[in-house]
């Protein structure tokens, strides 16, 4: 468990709650969540990087297309990420992305996640607040 998300109770996949000041630090608490499960994210330097640019017209379909993407950078290019900056622009999710080349003897495998779902997703705005469940 980190201070940027809590893992939730789920019978068979991953399920996390992210907090943040902010949606946007929602979306990165989410996006470092994700990679948190699958390697030791403490363990990450920060020398490459990507951008990302998703545009959907609701909150959920932005968060889950916006998690997808760095799931597939990560499984095409074997790239994994624990730092993340995230701005919105109206209907568009713009992050950077760092991380560097996956390392099994460095990063320390923990958990491999094939999908993100859309199965009891929240994007709450007022708290603010993201839930999500990945398939694993």
């Amino acid at each position: 468990m980190s201070e940027r998300y809590q893992r939730l109770e789920h019978t068979a996949d991953v399920m996390v709650k992210c907090n943040g000041s902010t949606l946007e630090e929602c979306f990165e608490n989410a996006a470092y969540a994700m990679f948190d499960q699958i390697v030791d994210v403490k363990r990450i330097d920060d020398v490459v990087e990507r951008t990302i640019e998703i545009r959907e017209s609701d909150d959920c379909d932005r968060l889950y297309a916006f998690l997808s993407e760095l799931l597939f950078i990560m499984d095409c290019e074997n790239i994994v990420f624990d730092s993340f900056h995230v701005e919105f622009k109206g209907d568009s999710v713009s992050c950077i992305a760092r991380g560097e080349p996956l390392d099994l003897k460095k990063h320390h495998a923990r958990s491999e996640i094939k999908a993100v779902t859309y199965h009891m997703m929240e994007v709450d705005r007022e708290e603010p607040s993201v839930t999500v469940i990945f398939d694993v």
